[in-house]
């Protein structure tokens, strides 16, 4: 009874993740499916962001550089190795990991402001080589012959089996950052984001912690992106490394709870609800981002500690949920 209590937090996120789930497989409903599509994989690469910026408070402004990069591994190996998706993901994961590792040697270094302009300068350099690299299309990207969905069953079982795995992966990151929160690595992580000098003092290997973090938060967005450009069945540079995304993977984090494991999935669901509006809102749609900015803000002023930290200080004893 004692370990299932010392695990209610993570039942509670994955309790949440598993209905969102759900709704389309039960209404079979192909809007809803896709609805539920695009808030999982923002929960997952808000949960991926989260084990760096939420565990040890390095804020990447160029995370979504992992997500284009593995959706370019990805589509790279299906179309021109004829490699199957499961193989394609794989080497997207294992490819953004690599970069991660390289990155982290070197970025890492720096800290606060000049860490997060370094990530962007990172996104930019990456889409523009992309951009002028031939074997990926160069600025016209790669694009899906339709024959490939044929072993998946056709076009409209690919986009099914799309959506069973996108709920596989981001249950899988959930439990990814439960583990990590949870263990000894996290807590030196944890120290490092209170105080780098002091946990470095008391022994924790900061430069080791933080690349392995980095590391660990770009698997699952390098391996999000191989599926998500699998199921749209094209990929451009822009739609690819867009900048925006990764200022909205931020809100999420912040606006949930930076640092715990529900805040990142209860704020990028708010988050894609509050989007959803905005964007079918005739004087909003065309200002969604100023939006998204007025609520950083607006967390940040009123609720750092976010959805999560406000209910944990109004009903303390719901601690051990809202982890």
């Amino acid at each position: 009874m004692n370990t299932l209590r010392n695990h209610l937090g993570l039942i509670a996120s994955l309790v949440i993740v598993v209905l969102i789930g759900l709704g389309p497989i039960v209404s079979q409903n192909a809007a809803s499916r896709e609805v539920a599509f695009t808030v999982l994989r923002a929960i997952a690469l808000a949960s991926g962001l989260n084990i760096l910026l939420g565990y040890t408070g390095y804020v990447s402004f160029g995370h979504i550089v992992f997500f284009g990069l593995g959706g370019y591994i990805g589509l790279y190996m299906i179309t021109a190795q004829g490699q199957s998706l499961w193989v394609a993901m794989l080497l997207a994961g294992l490819s953004s990991a690599i970069l991660a590792f390289l990155l982290g040697k070197s970025i890492l270094r720096l800290r606060g402001a000049y860490f997060a302009l370094a990530t962007i300068g990172v996104n930019e350099a990456v889409r523009a080589f992309i951009n002028n690299f031939e074997p990926f299309g160069g600025p016209i990207g790669m694009s899906v012959n339709f024959g490939v969905y044929q072993k998946y069953g056709g076009a409209m079982q690919a986009l099914n089996m799309s959506f069973y795995v996108m709920l596989a992966l981001t249950i899988v990151v959930v439990i990814m950052s439960y583990l990590v929160k949870t263990s000894k690595f996290g807590l030196g992580l944890l120290a490092i984001r209170e105080d780098e000098d002091a946990a470095e003092v008391m022994g924790v290997p900061a430069p080791d912690s933080k690349t392995w973090a980095y590391v660990l938060s770009a698997i699952i967005p390098g391996m999000v992106g191989a599926l998500f450009f699998f199921k749209n069945g094209s990929i451009e540079p822009a739609e690819a490394f867009p900048l925006h995304t990764s200022i909205e993977m931020i809100v999420m984090v912040m606006l949930g709870g930076q640092g715990t494991v529900l805040g990142p999935l209860l704020g990028a669901a708010g988050y894609q609800r509050l989007r959803g509006l905005l964007l079918i809102n005739p004087l909003f749609k065309n200002i969604q981002l100023a939006v998204s900015g007025v609520v950083l803000l607006i967390v940040i002023l009123f609720i750092p500690a976010g959805v999560v930290g406000w209910l944990r200080r109004r009903w303390p004893q719901w601690r051990r949920v809202l982890q």
